[in-house]
């Protein structure tokens, strides 16, 4: 089947491609300044996943596998200086969970664009290093849809109490399967997995809460769920026994980090939007 040429014609119209992507130059410098910045507050990790979904949201797919040489080599050009393999398998799977995270926030069709960008880059034996499971972990079925349904549910007042009951059935209000289809959504993608970190890639709750902060952030116009979710982040502080990160993450100044880190990514991919930006008040 071949498209109307008035068809082909009208999808070539409104922009349908992607944006363009930023210099490399001016990509490695600020993934360089805020990075070392995270290693300083000892924050790689939360550093690492709100900018795949940073450079996810602006739609930079291959911004997104530019990202994921400079974590792990020492010459982001010159595939020999990558470091160890296991390093190299770890930090791609925290890319790709932050990006699965982020459909929930941004849509299907970004991540799609930014998981190509990232598998385009990886070195076949990360490929094989990551986890391939003949049954998806996340696959609702007689066992475990009551556990995934309680994650949701755990996961949404975690984040929105005490206003969650009221917010619940506000939304169900909407529509009778909206509510529910976002439940089923938190408690199976954005919740972390059973098992901590056993399990590859898993992000903890206060990591899901980066993701959700620095999507929201970078999509703009979404005040009242970037509010939310900050307040999300701010809450995860009371989760017993928070690794060091996690806990400077949840504070007032690491969750402020979280937003300057996303704005300072956000004014070298989507340049347009930093004359938008009131002056900060610091």
């Amino acid at each position: 089947m071949h498209l109307p040429p008035t068809v082909k014609h009208l999808l070539t119209l409104r922009h349908p491609q992607l944006p363009p992507a930023p210099p490399v130059s001016k990509l490695s410098a600020v993934l360089r300044s805020t990075f070392e910045d995270a290693r300083n507050k000892g924050a790689e990790t939360g550093w690492l996943s709100l900018t795949t979904c940073a450079l996810l949201t602006a739609n930079a797919p291959s911004s997104v596998g530019y990202l994921y040489k400079f974590a792990t080599r020492a010459d982001p050009e010159d595939a020999a200086s990558r470091r160890s393999l296991t390093e190299a398998v770890t930090k791609a799977a925290l890319m790709r969970e932050s990006a699965l995270k982020s459909s929930i926030f941004v849509g299907v069709p970004r991540t799609i664009l930014s998981l190509t960008g990232l598998s385009e880059v990886l070195e076949d034996d990360v490929k094989a290093g990551l986890r391939h499971d003949v049954h998806p972990r996340r696959s609702p079925n007689a066992q475990t849809v009551e556990e995934i349904t309680a994650r949701g549910k755990a996961l949404w007042s975690s984040i929105y109490a005490p206003h969650d009951v009221k917010l619940y059935n506000k939304l169900g209000g909407y529509h009778p399967d909206f509510i529910e289809f976002i439940i089923t959504a938190y408690g199976s993608v954005l919740s972390p997995l059973p098992g901590g970190t056993s399990q590859q890639g898993n992000l903890s709750r206060a990591l899901g809460s980066v993701v959700g902060t620095a999507c929201l952030r970078a999509e703009g116009g979404v005040g009242p769920q970037l509010i939310s979710h900050v307040f999300g982040l701010l809450k995860a502080r009371d989760v017993e026994g928070l690794p060091e990160e996690d806990y400077w993450l949840t504070t007032d100044e690491g969750t402020e980090w979280v937003i300057r880190a996303t704005d300072a990514i956000l004014d070298v991919v989507k340049p347009e939007q930093e004359g938008q930006k009131p002056a900060a008040k610091l």
